[in-house]
């Protein structure tokens, strides 16, 4: 039954993965007035399933090396670590919020 209920979820985010993937498209065919296929969209959405998979996978792992069971800002610059332009954006991010935060304690 658990199988069942996994199966289900899956199925679930990927129909939401597909709805999401179609829009973004249909947004770019209209603004470049191109036309696709929904075989397009749906090998699109597939690489982009396939992807999010190979992304949680290292996630998983990065956390499980460092002994710990939740996911951290650390593992996902570790895993962004080969794409600088990406690893300083989400750098940037990080720093930001930190110092957000921190500024909302220091108000206390």
């Amino acid at each position: 039954m658990a199988d069942e209920a996994e199966e289900d979820v899956r199925e679930r985010l990927k129909a939401a993965l597909w709805f999401a993937v179609g829009k973004m498209v249909d947004e770019e065919t209209l603004r470049r007035n191109r036309n696709v296929t929904p075989q397009f969209i749906g090998a699109l959405t597939e690489m982009v399933w396939a992807q999010i998979e190979n992304v949680a996978l290292d996630l998983e792992s990065f956390s499980r090396h460092a002994g710990r069971t939740t996911i951290t800002t650390d593992d996902v610059l570790l895993l962004a670590r080969r794409n600088q332009d990406l690893h300083t954006i989400i750098r940037d991010f990080v720093d930001k919020q930190k110092a957000t935060k921190a500024k909302g304690k220091s108000k206390r």
